[in-house]
């Protein structure tokens, strides 16, 4: 039990520490007309704290190990809560064929360009691929747990979905505002919901343009959250072979399972509406702390040698999903 405890207790307090900063922090009157969520500064601060970490490594690591990954599951598993298949029903038939089209095409353009013309490590790129095109920072963590890459790669893929998330959250009540492009409030919503990456993008974005805007927005968002089990499914299956031509042992992500689970139940089953918002406060958190570890663990020579082609390629799929999503609302949502 002592060894336990000095194997686990320091490192837990650390994580607990930034994440209690990063909600503190998310508070502040300039950073809330930021939109910055907690799960965005965690990693942040995380950085920020890593020399720390760093000095006191044997006694947190296992703590910090632990959080980034077991916590991490256990938090996307309560992100189900978020999610209905009423909400996905809303849409229609319409909303999750290009759901699914902006999913699959952003996957695949994000590998091609990555690792075929820019040379990117073909981990980094399928992760900020996927952080693109299903919700992410969620995304990112969660697929970087299935196909077992170093922390250095998440941390990168997650700068460069925050930057290009928030960078569309700002511009697109902008472009909206001068009638670029010229949508109604549901196309809009079709619009955000289908190219912003995290979340909190949409939320703000929509907001700034009319509650019909964010509602919208949010389910069309939704059904690309609920993708994420497709994608945690197919892609460490393809990653099993080795760069030797030798097969990997395939780590079937079994929280995936449990998230379908969790949304199944709280479709089909009427819970009390404090336990279902204290099941999501709960996701939240340990996302965050999920987000801090991974901060803690950042490997700042291996960023630099690989953040920038990194941020090349998100910026290209970002540009791809603006215009890409135009067309698609443009010829397909009335």
């Amino acid at each position: 039990m002592q060894r336990i405890y000095k194997d686990y207790v320091n490192g837990f307090v650390l994580v607990l520490l930034v994440s209690l900063a990063s909600y503190y922090v998310s508070t502040l009157s300039w950073i809330e007309n930021l939109h910055l969520s907690p799960l965005i500064l965690s990693v942040l601060l995380g950085i920020f704290a890593a020399p720390l970490f760093r000095v006191a490594k044997n006694s947190c690591e296992k703590a910090v190990v632990f959080s980034a990954k077991k916590l991490l599951r256990l938090g996307i598993i309560l992100f189900g809560f978020n999610v209905t298949l009423d909400s996905i029903a809303s849409v229609g038939l319409s909303g999750i064929l290009l759901s699914v089209a902006v999913a699959v095409a952003i996957l695949w353009l994000g590998y091609v360009i990555g690792v075929k013309v820019l040379k990117l490590d073909k981990e980094i790129a399928i992760l900020v691929s996927a952080g693109s095109a299903i919700c992410g920072a969620a995304a990112v963590l969660a697929l970087e747990s299935s196909i077992k890459s170093k922390p250095y790669k998440g941390v990168i893929a997650v700068g460069t979905v925050v930057l290009f998330g928030l960078l569309g959250m700002f511009l697109y009540p902008l472009f909206y505002a001068i009638q670029i492009p010229s949508f109604s409030h549901t196309q809009e919503g079709y619009f955000i919901g289908l190219t912003l990456h995290e979340l909190a993008n949409v939320v703000g974005a929509g907001g700034a343009i009319s509650s019909q805007t964010q509602e919208v927005a949010l389910i069309v968002k939704m059904i690309r959250v609920i993708l994420l089990v497709a994608v945690l499914l197919i892609v460490p299956y393809l990653f099993t072979q080795s760069k030797e031509g030798e097969r990997r042992k395939l780590h079937i992500p079994w929280f995936a399972f449990w998230f379908l689970g969790v949304v199944l139940l709280h479709s089909f089953v009427n819970l009390p509406n404090e336990l279902v918002e204290s099941l999501k406060f709960l996701s939240s958190f340990f996302l965050v702390m999920a987000m801090s570890a991974l901060g803690l663990q950042v490997d700042f020579k291996k960023f630099l040698e690989c953040g920038i082609k990194a941020f090349v390629l998100a910026f290209i799929l970002f540009v791809i999903l603006i215009f890409g999503g135009f067309l698609l609302v443009h010829y397909f949502v009335a």
